[in-house]
């Protein structure tokens, strides 16, 4: 299969378009599902990329005991304080909170995984929640390793779907290691797209997007962007396009372009070593700005 590399005008086409009498539902209402007992800046993370990137709402669902420093933290996102295990975690009981709220607030796409945790009972609500999914759903993180054996899930989920695994990641997800993942960076993520339908995207140096079918290849980012934090950002970029109407393989396509030229733009202040991801962020409207252009 020839891979194919993303260009900046590619992206260009794909950018949504704003009409002068706009408003902010016009541009998608992104729900994140995050966060734990120590991993609050995860879910601030992916939340804050969605909102950056251009989504009209956002809303963090997050263990209840944990929401209060978010709704410090977090000044354009909406949070959501849902029932929780007594490790601070999402709790099964939060599902039908999750559920109404999908509903009530009319939510155009979803992120699950970033700093969740692998707590039993949090696994069993990732399961759930994806299996009935009907809106666009980014699975990353956490929610990856709550689906390991259990491939069938992304099957039964109605709405499109992308994950954002590591070479690790996708590795526990189809039983390899994650030394043949690197080696074979192609073969594996379209083998596991064409199997369950889903989008995938193999994070690392020359990120791979395929749907099974075309492979496209990214060039943007660079060493600094491998950081505590750096893949949230991405993941919450990607339902932030989802949210505003691209369908899978070009949210995915772009989220990534994007992502690696913030973090290009923003070693240009920060230094490779210097570079968090926070950094990236900040660098979105720069990003967006270059590739307008």
């Amino acid at each position: 299969m020839t891979e194919k590399l993303i260009t900046k005008e590619e992206i260009r086409k794909l950018l949504p378009k704003r009409a002068k009498d706009s408003y902010k539902n016009v541009f998608g209402h992104v729900l994140v599902l995050a966060g734990s007992a120590g991993m609050t800046g995860a879910a601030a993370l992916a939340s804050e990329g969605a909102i950056r990137i251009g989504a009209g709402l956002v809303t963090l669902g997050i263990p209840k005991s944990l929401n209060q420093v978010m709704a410090v933290k977090l000044t354009e996102v909406m949070t959501k304080p849902l029932a929780e295990t007594e490790e601070q975690t999402l709790s099964l009981k939060a599902l039908e909170t999750i559920n109404n709220l999908m509903q009530l607030r009319n939510i155009n796409a979803a992120v699950i995984g970033p700093g969740l945790s692998t707590h039993p009972e949090t696994v069993e609500l990732v399961r759930s929640f994806v299996s009935a999914s009907k809106v666009p759903l980014v699975i990353d993180a956490d929610a990856l390793n709550a689906l390991v054996g259990k491939l069938e899930i992304f099957k039964a989920a109605r709405g499109p779907i992308v994950i954002t695994p590591h070479a690790g990641e996708l590795g526990r997800l189809i039983a390899q290691h994650a030394t043949l993942i690197k080696k074979e960076r192609e073969k594996y993520p379209v083998e596991f797209s064409r199997e369950t339908g889903a989008v995938c995207v193999l994070k690392g140096y020359r990120t791979i997007i395929t749907d099974g079918e075309k492979v496209f290849v990214n060039n943007t980012g660079n060493p600094g962007m491998a950081t505590a934090g750096s893949g949230d950002v991405l993941s919450g970029i990607l339902g932030g396009l989802l949210a505003q109407g691209l369908e899978a393989m070009d949210a995915a396509k772009a989220a990534v372009y994007i992502h690696g030229l913030a973090g290009d733009l923003a070693i240009k202040e920060t230094t490779e070593m210097g570079l968090v991801a926070s950094d990236i962020i900040k660098a979105i409207p720069k990003a967006l700005k270059a590739i307008i252009k």
